[in-house]
């Protein structure tokens, strides 16, 4: 039981901290209507789309944001691509939800 348990935290300390992708993730999905660039949908409360920024920007990444409490072209956007939770990104046309560095570098490197 023990070693299931470490195995278990093991397990999500590496998702953690990105060695792996998170197996339970949703996988990236298309849509249209975007640009090349990366698009990132968050609040200011978050503390994953702080993650996020800290990530685009240390990677030198451009992108745009949208505060969806704040802006309502953000929050329109937001709910056409099914939002329910942040951050949000759409990058190169691609769907990312949640914070995943290697899918937001994965991504924004094509």
């Amino acid at each position: 039981m023990k070693a299931a348990l470490f195995l278990l935290i093991a397990f999500a300390v590496v998702i953690k901290l990105g060695f792996i992708d998170n197996p339970f993730a949703p996988a990236p999905e298309l849509v249209d209507g975007y640009q090349d660039g990366v698009v990132l949908y968050a609040t200011a409360w978050c503390g994953y789309c702080k993650k996020t920024r800290e990530l685009l920007r240390q990677k030198g990444i451009p992108y745009t944001e949208y505060d969806i409490e704040k802006s309502s072209k953000g929050k329109r956007d937001y709910e056409q691509l099914n939002g329910r939770g942040v951050p949000l990104l759409v990058i190169n046309g691609e769907v990312v939800r949640g914070y995943n560095p290697n899918a937001i570098l994965a991504l924004a490197s094509r």
